[in-house]
């Protein structure tokens, strides 16, 4: 059985305030593109630095806005250390659909050129791209989630969906390219095996289908959705409990109840859990899956220490796939 995930800890405002200017691991470049007259690109969260350094090389230097595996982007709050480097950049990278606002804020305030937004390749992203948030707050919730507006039945967290990827991989390639001439040969190549990559994991999607499309999943909140989907598998979380618990909003009790009683009843075969944004509800359901033989699978929202997007995704699908074999 996978590991009980550990509750949401709670960071010091200090540790809340500090901004990733330098991506360790992945935004590494080198002396050549160290300067200060280097081509920046700036990304959200290290998810994305992570691709766009892969396929840049040293032809720039990438940096992340969240670069720590234990930040929650829903909640961060930009620096104005963060607004200078968003200021230099030559191209900004955030996934947007509401989901790293701060990012947003940042590019609009400096006046980014040329700016993608990875929602906007995923299959289910609204045409007009319009969001509406029809939950309805409280002055303390609305406070604490001013501006992450949701896009009504559309999930934001569009990395889990590597055709998504994909498509974001070739658009960066093809912006890259045209603003570094010299470099396009390279950035062709990179981006050429990465697609191949990212495509192969699609077929370990379909592999893990073949085996098990019908079981079903419950989602404490809706990270990873994309996966299970392409894995075959049905989603049966309790109206209600996975949007409430994204919105940092309360479990409404018969609710609570009901998502008790469907993974004590049999009706779930796995469960997918959001490392980075717990609470004493999904610890809950977590307790009564353990109790009841359901794995239990963590997915979290930034890339872990030392892992690339394609080798944290082969995990992530590994787990799955594991979970579902018993």
């Amino acid at each position: 059985m996978i590991a009980l995930m550990p509750e949401r800890r709670l960071l010091a405002p200090a540790l809340l305030a500090v901004s990733a200017v330098a991506l360790a691991g992945c935004a590494t470049t080198s002396d050549e593109a160290a300067g200060d007259e280097a081509f920046q690109i700036v990304a959200s969260t290290s998810v994305y630095a992570s691709l766009a350094e892969q396929l840049v090389g040293d032809a720039a230097q990438v940096t992340a806005v969240i670069d720590s595996p234990t930040q929650d982007p829903h909640s961060y709050e930009a620096t104005a250390r963060d607004q200078l480097a968003v200021d230099g950049a030559d191209i900004a990278i955030l996934n947007g659909g509401g989901y790293d606002s701060f990012m947003e804020e940042l590019v609009e305030a400096a006046g980014t050129e040329h700016v993608l937004e990875v929602v906007e390749y995923s299959h289910a992203y609204p045409a007009d791209g319009e969001a509406e948030e029809e939950h309805d707050h409280s002055d303390e919730e609305e406070d604490a989630h001013e501006g992450h507006d949701h896009i009504e039945g559309f999930n934001e967290h569009v990395w889990y969906d590597p055709d998504a990827v994909e498509h974001f991989v070739e658009a960066l390639a093809t912006e890259l390219e045209e603003l570094l001439p010299d470099a396009a040969d390279d950035i062709s190549a990179n981006a050429e095996a990465l697609v191949a990559d990212v495509e192969g994991l699609n077929d370990r999607l379909a592999e893990v289908a073949s085996a098990h499309e019908g079981e079903t999943v419950f989602f404490t909140e809706p990270v990873g959705g994309y996966l299970a989907e392409a894995a075959g598998l049905d989603d049966v979380t309790t109206e209600g409990f996975a949007e409430a618990v994204e919105e940092g909003q309360d479990v409404a009790p018969a609710t609570l109840l009901a998502a008790i009683e469907s993974i004590e009843g049999g009706e779930v075969d796995v469960l997918v859990t959001n490392t980075q944004t717990a609470g004493a509800e999904s610890t809950r359901v977590i307790e009564t899956a353990e109790a009841a033989g359901v794995p239990v699978v963590e997915y979290g929202e930034t890339l872990p220490d030392g892992d690339t997007y394609v080798s944290w995704m082969t995990a992530n699908i590994d787990a799955l796939e594991t979970a579902l074999a018993g």
